[in-house]
């Protein structure tokens, strides 16, 4: 069975990416907007990639084969 490492790691990667989106946001009137929507972006680029891989590594129900179907 696989582990939820991956998830740690691009959890670091993502957190590194984000830390790099907050320092190098130019200067100007919308520098708080840029770095809301970078933020946003990322974590929810992050939250979609790991639960479709979490829901695979450790799926809710077993899989089972279908009836009738001949292998």
């Amino acid at each position: 069975m696989s582990s939820s490492f991956p998830a740690l790691v691009i959890l670091v990667i993502v957190l590194g990416l984000m830390a790099c989106s907050w320092v190098f946001t130019r200067k100007g009137e919308n520098q708080t907007l840029i770095r809301t929507a970078l933020l946003l972006t990322l974590a929810c680029c992050y939250l979609m990639w790991m639960v479709t891989f979490l829901a695979q590594v450790h799926p809710l129900e077993k899989p089972r084969k279908a009836l009738g179907v001949p292998e």
